[in-house]
């Protein structure tokens, strides 16, 4: 069996996602990575910025938004992500459609468990209806808008512990929203605010795509994922794969097995690649980046030991949603924050010596730059990274 050293796996790290020679765009970054963590609207511009530095805050909204060539949808895991607009068909084909009818029958049941009717489906398709056709007359529209309109999407949800105590609220209309998304009726379209804000107007998925996502076999669709994403993050243990994905272990089998992968020695297990990618990479050289919350080098993998070392409960929240980190050489070396001053702080919990300080310093300067006049706070905060802030 053909091994693949942990260094080698830093190796193809650093050369695939960018880290080592900047890209011209925020699309090469998209392909670098297949899919950008989204749940926090600062997340993609600061990963494009660590991968394409001379790429700006309006060159990134401008594809997202104007040229269309990135769209944020529901995708793996149920999760908000930017991807580049053909990976849009398998990701819908292999994981979306999935997705959806489980949210569905759960939302259906809290709005009876709530008290807002006797009868989820039915009032579900009544409201979805009615929003649907306000978005196709007045869309892109804001929330707020919509609720304005629909008095349905003004209320609650209620969520109780397994004692029955409540323990919070949740509009009607955010969950409502993100099903219709979930179903492939709309996307999200350009928020108001700074490119910090998460105020996003909502629009016919059709009507901003220009026509329909292509069809295409389920089956199909998840090999072709599989060998998409393998090419970026291979090789990956199958619990990556299932981690990443979200899938079935059955379906992922399937997945495999459709694509062809192949078996390799890793220092610590077994890995999984694509047919044609066993050739060694050469090495990287040095190299620093500084990533940020949600980075999708960061969270690429389930197991994370042979770049994150010991550092995973200083830099990972208990959800598991990564904090900003500093990258020495394929290694995670430390984290970083944004202070209220304007500052870009980083601590290394190890030594990496001298150049590599002097790089970090530099790129922490550089960044500050970039961000101006803004402040970013991490929507989910690691210890390390509240530590670091204050």
């Amino acid at each position: 069996m053909l091994a693949i050293s942990d260094d080698q796996r830093r190796t193809r790290l650093a050369v695939r996602h960018a880290l080592v020679e900047p890209v011209a765009s925020p699309l090469d970054v998209a392909r670098s990575l297949v899919a950008l963590h989204s749940s926090d609207p600062s997340t993609v511009y600061l990963t494009v910025w660590a991968r394409s530095p001379h790429t700006t805050q309006q060159d990134v909204a401008r594809e997202m938004y104007a040229e269309r060539s990135l769209l944020r949808v529901y995708g793996m895991r149920r999760t908000l992500w930017v991807i580049e607009r053909d990976t849009l068909p398998l990701i819908e084909h292999s994981s979306t459609q999935a997705i959806a009818p489980g949210q569905r029958r759960r939302m259906a049941k809290m709005l009876v468990d709530g008290g807002v009717t006797n009868d989820g489906e039915a009032w579900l398709d009544d409201v979805q209806r009615a929003t649907l056709a306000l978005i196709a007359d007045k869309g892109p529209i804001l929330t707020r808008d919509l609720s304005k309109q629909i008095p349905e999407l003004r209320e609650k949800l209620t969520f109780h512990n397994k004692a029955g105590e409540l323990i919070g609220t949740v509009g009607v209309s955010t969950r409502l929203l993100v099903q219709l998304a979930l179903e492939s009726e709309i996307i999200r379209a350009e928020p108001v605010g700074s490119w910090l804000s998460s105020q996003y107007t909502w629009s016919e998925l059709e009507s901003w795509l220009g026509g329909p996502i292509p069809d295409i076999d389920g089956d199909v669709a998840s090999a072709r994922l599989l060998a998409l994403w393998l090419a970026r993050f291979g090789p990956a243990t199958e619990t990556d794969i299932k981690w990443w994905t979200g899938w079935t272990l059955k379906k992922v089998r399937k997945a495999m097995q459709d694509a062809g992968v192949i078996e390799v020695q890793l220092d610590n297990g077994t890995g999984y690649v694509n047919p044609d990618d066993v050739a060694e990479v050469p090495t990287a050289g040095r190299w620093i980046a500084l990533l940020p919350s949600l980075d999708p080098t960061t969270m690429g993998w389930k197991d994370r030991d042979w770049y994150l070392g010991e550092w995973g409960t200083r830099l990972f929240d208990r959800n598991g949603n990564a904090g900003p980190t500093v990258w020495v050489d394929g290694r995670v070396a430390g984290g970083w924050t944004h202070r209220s001053d304007g500052n870009v702080a980083y601590e290394l919990f190890e030594d990496v010596g001298r150049e590599a300080n002097d790089a970090l310093a530099d790129r922490a300067a550089e960044l500050e730059r970039w961000i101006g006049d803004v402040r970013v706070t991490a929507r989910f905060r690691s210890p390390h990274d509240k530590e670091l802030s204050s």
